[in-house]
């Protein structure tokens, strides 16, 4: 093999790294962005379906207000 060969081929392969490298990173970043993403959004779920609760309480009375059955 020789050495100009070589030396091309170890370029190309650094050339390589240092863009995977580039686009490990880019992927780090969105998949932490996407993560607060996620969690904002369970958080505002969890909001909207207390206030949901909040608003429109259910029609099945709590148990210290049910009325004791009749007795036959």
């Amino acid at each position: 093999m020789s050495k100009n060969t070589l030396e091309d081929r170890i370029a190309d392969l650094e050339m390589r790294l240092a863009f995977q490298d580039d686009v490990i990173n880019t992927l780090s970043e969105q998949v932490t962005k996407q993560e607060m993403d996620i969690r904002e959004l369970w958080e505002a779920k969890r909001l909207m379906h207390q206030q949901l609760k909040d608003v429109a309480p259910s029609n099945i009375r709590r148990e210290d207000e049910e009325t004791p059955p009749p007795h036959y």
